[in-house]
């Protein structure tokens, strides 16, 4: 099989010299290949050394062919043509047609150009999108599937995807799905995306403890992962048994010398053996006392590493906690109601009329294609905005807002500053409780906010609202799953299933959907 890259016993680091993980060896040809692990492990940094812009702390990156990378960003100030990157080779084309065109025209024309461009378009959901179109009248979803088109006409050997289906409505993760199935050369996808996972030939997970390669795609990565953690803590068991049994061992191995140390003492004090006999004796006695000290020490600090390891694993392996404290919510208990309501912003019609009410611990979905206004029904219901036509009642005032930025927490305050800030009648004792029901404890809490990963920011921002004396019974998430890492994605699934309250939120991950219990749908 062609290889279109080689990495060989490759290791990176950050700008200021931690590292990420060390020696990568991997070689990756026709086929899909997912790389996965937490949010800062290296996934994007690893991209972005393939194809240049970071360079290795150690080992080598051989490239047979050529790279693209799936842009995460759009300049505004360009038009759909110039995000394509064809102005030139389109403009070419057209003083040819003009009979204005010059030798040069004539060697660098590429007349297949437009139908690959129209084919891209459609390919990607935007085939009735005019080229003069400027970057910044779109939707993060619409400049996702820009960027994609654009990868469609290049057609890289190797196409690197970072996160590709972050902010993606239906349409535009379908339209990565078919790029999966379709895609002629190799593919390397960073991503959290469950569905997305499913459909790859490998996994790649970066961790802490090394680099594992996984054949087949998310289930069996799955299933082997939990394999793996029931094994770390089978070695956890054991450890910690080894050190018990080590310890009842040095302690049963002191007494047996004390007795004999005080038999020897006995002996002595009757005076009944010659000196030099009771002498040797009692050389030959702090001999055997020190080898065995020295025995036991070493026995304990190997037991006591092993230990250490086998814990720092489970750590490693073992899943984050989000704990939600219940609200009592009652069943009958109505929250939301929503009458004719429709929404415009000047003659852009969004959605309307709606009608609809939310219940007790009813877990409600807000879908529909990026524009639709979702993010703008959540903020009807919050009272940020007044519908154009009709009523939107919100019948509680406990409740929180989590939007995907998790916005409420102050950057540059740590996370126990924070939780004051935003609470500012609780205990340092409450504070120091509510923060470690999310995995915060001792001085994880003075990590400040504007250095936490994406589920450390989700973690944060749900401590601080659940710190309330009393919970919200209802929480409005706006695509909570976007900048979270597989690990976080399932612990705020869990987290929200063990929850009493109501749950108004807005995602296009239908495996978050799913697991999180959805009732029904609202859609826009």
């Amino acid at each position: 099989m062609t290889r279109f890259l080689t990495l060989d016993a490759l290791s990176l680091s950050t700008p200021d010299g931690n590292p990420l993980f060390r020696d990568l060896t991997l070689s990756l040809g026709r086929e899909r290949v997912g790389l996965v692990g937490r949010n800062g492990c290296g996934k994007s940094t690893l991209l972005r050394a393939i194809i240049g812009d970071v360079t290795p702390a150690s080992g080598n990156i051989h490239i047979s062919g050529r790279v693209g990378m799936l842009q995460q960003s759009l300049d505004d100030a360009l038009d759909l043509c110039g995000a394509l990157g064809i102005t030139e080779a389109l403009a070419c084309l057209a003083r040819l047609e003009a009979g204005e065109g010059s030798v040069d025209d004539a060697t660098d024309a590429d007349w297949t150009l437009p139908a690959r461009v129209e084919q891209a378009l459609a390919d990607t959901g935007l085939r009735e999108m005019a080229l003069d179109t400027p970057v910044a009248t779109l939707s993060g979803g619409e400049r996702m599937r820009l960027a994609l088109a654009r990868q469609l006409i290049e057609a890289p050997d190797l196409l690197l995807l970072d996160e590709p289906t972050n902010n993606l409505d239906t349409e535009g993760r379908e339209a990565i799905a078919t790029l999966m199935r379709t895609w002629p050369g190799g593919l390397l996808i960073a991503s959290h995306d469950r569905a997305l996972l499913e459909q790859v030939d490998r996994i790649v997970e970066l961790s802490p403890i090394g680099i594992t390669v996984f054949s087949g795609g998310w289930s069996e990565y799955a299933a082997a992962r939990d394999a793996a953690r029931e094994a770390a803590e089978a070695d956890l068991a054991r450890a910690s048994d080894a050190l018990k049994r080590t310890r009842k061992s040095a302690q049963q191995a002191k007494e047996r010398q004390d007795r004999r140390d005080k038999a020897g003492r006995a002996t002595r004090a009757k005076g009944d053996a010659p000196k030099m006999l009771l002498d040797k004796r009692q050389e030959r006695a702090e001999a055997t006392r020190g080898k065995g000290s020295a025995l036991a020490a070493r026995q304990m600090s190997e037991s006591e590493d092993n230990l250490a390891a086998a814990r720092a694993r489970v750590e490693i392996l073992a899943p984050i906690t989000m704990d939600l404290p219940p609200c009592g919510l009652p069943s009958g208990r109505r929250l939301i109601e929503f009458r004719d309501v429709q929404m415009a912003f000047g003659t852009r019609h969004l959605f309307g009329p709606l009608d609809f009410t939310l219940t007790g611990p009813e877990r409600v979905a807000i879908t529909g294609p990026n524009g639709s206004g979702k993010s703008t029904l959540l903020r009807l219901v919050t009272g940020d905005l007044t519908p154009t036509a009709g009523t939107a009642t919100r019948l509680t005032d406990n409740f929180a807002l989590l939007d995907q930025h998790v916005s409420l927490l102050a950057p540059g305050e740590t996370i126990l500053e924070n939780i004051h800030r935003l609470n500012p009648g609780l205990s340092a004792n409450a504070a120091h409780a509510a923060l470690a029901r999310f995995g915060f404890r001792n001085d994880d809490a003075l990590q400040v906010a504007g250095t936490l990963s994406g589920g450390e920011k989700l973690r944060a921002g749900l401590a601080c609202v659940f710190a309330r004396p009393e919970p919200p019974d209802l929480l409005i998430l706006d695509e909570p799953t976007n900048h979270l890492d597989l690990r976080a994605i399932e612990a705020l699934e869990t987290g929200l299933n063990a929850w009493d309250g109501a749950i108004l939120l807005v995602s296009h991950d239908p495996a978050f959907l799913k697991a999180a219990r959805v009732t029904r749908d609202i859609h826009l």
